[in-house]
């Protein structure tokens, strides 16, 4: 039996446009005390686990290889040559995987502070995992954030998953105390997936394996094989439906830095200057920028585009990049 940290790096980060591209997403921005996302998320697990699976597409493929090089640890990459949401791509990943093998699968590009209570969530998580469980990650609420999903729960048994909720209802979850926030992180032994998946997804499970023993080579997945894998997430296929889950209460920090409010406070916290009413840019250092009349407002200026945002509004820079991959697809 090995631990594997499956790592999911297929995301764009839309939501932090300009500095997340299509060519550059968020989980490679060094950005991070000359760190990137992707990079902190391997030094993170990779003392307690024995190896990596990457899921990416080709093109992320290529960024990662930069932070792969002096590991020390076997990386195995699964390439996806079209997305289909990461109920494919854990299927892959335990496919990939021997069946008594432990996965803990993390997304690329949240940021986790390495304190002891992360790793003895972890630990917490790889035994429950070990006893035949799928365990989920739920972060303790530290305001109504109505960009994450929420964990409803008694002890350690997982109610329900609620989708991202209004203010109102978000504030009513923290006021309660029965919620975490759905870090999307989770742990299980491959073969308690597979037996969920052919439970709950079976089309889902019998697509990915079809692609997975019929890959073009060791790591890349065929296009045409890939398409018709449902596009499902592994909270819809699997974690609202299956009997096994059970919840770690998790106290460490985490964020999955989704947006400029949230990347925003963690640059207050790293030491980002921000001018007396709450102003920050984000750009060239060797540039003056002076705010006139904007309070808790960011700039984003980079070499193509300039970002003027209140962080009230920053989960409305998805549509500007709905819009602009409609309309001017060079600028994603």
């Amino acid at each position: 039996m090995s631990i594997i940290n499956v790592i999911l790096s297929g995301g764009i980060g839309s939501r932090l446009w300009p500095l997340s591209r299509k060519r550059n997403p968020k989980q490679y921005l060094k950005i991070f005390q000359g760190d990137s996302l992707f990079s902190l998320t391997i030094n993170r697990n990779k003392s307690f686990v024995d190896s990596l699976i990457i899921i990416s597409n080709s093109d992320h493929f290529k960024i990662g290889e930069e932070w792969l090089r002096d590991i020390n640890i076997p990386v195995q990459s699964i390439i996806e040559p079209i997305p289909r949401n990461t109920a494919a791509a854990v299927a892959l990943a335990c496919l990939a995987a021997n069946l008594e093998d432990i996965l803990l699968v993390t997304p690329s590009d949240h940021i986790i502070d390495c304190d002891p209570s992360y790793e003895n969530a972890v630990q917490e998580a790889i035994l429950l995992a070990k006893q035949g469980y799928i365990a989920t990650f739920g972060i303790k609420p530290i305001k109504p954030e109505t960009g994450y999903g929420y964990i409803e729960y008694r002890g350690n048994d997982v109610l329900r998953f609620r989708e991202k909720p209004n203010r109102e209802t978000a504030i009513e979850f923290v006021k309660s105390g029965n919620f975490m926030w759905n870090s999307g992180m989770f742990c299980f032994k491959a073969q308690t997936m597979l037996d969920e998946l052919l439970f709950h997804a079976p089309e889902i499970l019998d697509t990915a394996k079809n692609a997975w023993n019929n890959r073009v080579d060791s790591t890349s997945i065929s296009a045409e094989l890939m398409d018709v894998i449902p596009s499902r997430s592994i909270d819809y296929a699997v974690m609202e439906k299956s009997k096994k889950i059970k919840m770690v209460k998790s106290d460490f920090f985490w964020s999955d830095l989704g947006t400029f409010d949230s990347l925003y406070d963690y640059l207050v916290k790293n030491g980002h200057p921000v001018d007396e009413y709450g102003n920050m840019y984000i750009g060239d250092e060797k540039k003056f920028v002076q705010f006139i009349g904007f309070d808790n407002s960011i700039i984003v200026d980079t070499p193509d585009a300039i970002l003027v945002l209140n962080k009230e509004n920053s989960q409305d820079v998805k549509y500007i990049y709905e819009n602009l991959e409609k309309k001017k697809p060079s600028l994603t």
